[in-house]
């Protein structure tokens, strides 16, 4: 036996370009999240504390795509997207196009553990945040205000812009969030938050809020994606990790497997992080950049730009 539990976590800010953005901030970043979702792990909480730890933090950072500094949608609206799984049971709660919260992974958390329910969209999932106590709260930061206007500018003036539909890595600069745990327990938990594409249409969902397409934990393992959302639900693209890792293969081969199988189908941004049954992570991406942090029970924590 070993003298301690096998324990990890992983955590991504999001696969793109990451051009322009001061690294050593944006590694700091993914750092502190997974420093977080490690000590309550050490401590011997479940998975899923460890993931909403990181998630949060993440959230709060506004040089991170999800939560505060969250992408705007063509009306200048930041609508939010997250989602939590358990592996136990595959418990799993979500909200999409949610508006005006501070942490949309905790109102996720509340739709799994509150309702009956599995995913909660638009005006209901914010009006079930503020019967839940969620206080109104503005993600809207100054930075992507002007992000979003340069946009416009240069959509008006006829420049080959990215779509919302067909996405190149400059749409995704900053991007989604993630984590993805394995407790002392032997439990797994995801957490993935989002605020979507620049000048998507408003009401867009990506994947991070689908279970089995940006976020999911089973028994044997957890994923987390990142990336242009539609090519995730169109895929299935953790749900593909998950089986690969029931299967009992290496999280790592199972990332670079989903990630090339997508590859021979899709052109667009995709970056994936997992853990599986024996502790180990796997970490793939086809952009230049992903900032990533991971650690375990006797793994020092690491943070790179690139996998």
């Amino acid at each position: 036996m070993h003298s301690h539990p096998a324990y990890a976590i992983v955590v991504h800010g999001g696969a793109g370009k990451w051009s322009g953005q001061p690294e050593a901030e944006v590694l700091d970043g993914v750092r502190r999240a997974a420093a977080a979702g490690l000590a309550r792990l050490a401590d011997g909480e479940p998975a899923l504390e460890a993931v909403i730890a990181a998630v949060c933090l993440l959230e709060d950072n506004p040089l991170f795509n999800a939560g505060t500094g969250a992408a705007l949608n063509s009306e200048g609206e930041a609508e939010l997207d997250a989602g939590v799984m358990v592996g136990e049971g595959l418990r799993s709660g979500n909200v999409a196009a949610l508006r005006r919260v501070r942490n949309p992974v905790l109102v996720a958390r509340r739709v799994m553990e509150a309702t009956p329910h599995v995913l909660l969209a638009g005006d209901g999932a914010l009006r079930f945040a503020r019967a839940q106590g969620f206080e109104d709260y503005d993600p809207v930061t100054p930075e992507r205000r002007a992000d979003r206007q340069r946009r416009l500018a240069a959509r008006e003036r006829g420049e080959d812009l990215p779509t919302a539909t067909e996405p190149d890595a400059d749409t995704l600069t900053r991007g989604t969030v993630g984590a993805v745990a394995l407790d002392t327990r032997g439990g797994f938990a995801a957490a993935t938050s989002t605020g979507g594409l620049t000048l998507k249409l408003p009401g867009r969902v990506g994947d991070s809020p689908v279970p089995g397409a940006g976020n999911c934990a089973g028994s044997h393992g957890a994923a987390s994606a990142t990336g242009q959302g539609e090519l995730m639900l169109r895929f299935g693209t953790t749900r593909a990790v998950c089986e690969m890792l029931a299967g009992g293969h290496h999280a790592q081969a199972a990332v670079a497997t989903v990630l090339a199988r997508m590859g021979s189908l899709f052109k667009g941004d995709v970056g994936l992080i997992a853990v599986d049954r024996l502790g180990r992570m796997g970490i793939a991406h086809n952009t230049p950049a992903m900032p990533h942090a991971f650690a375990g029970a006797r793994l020092a924590l690491q943070a790179r730009m690139r996998g």
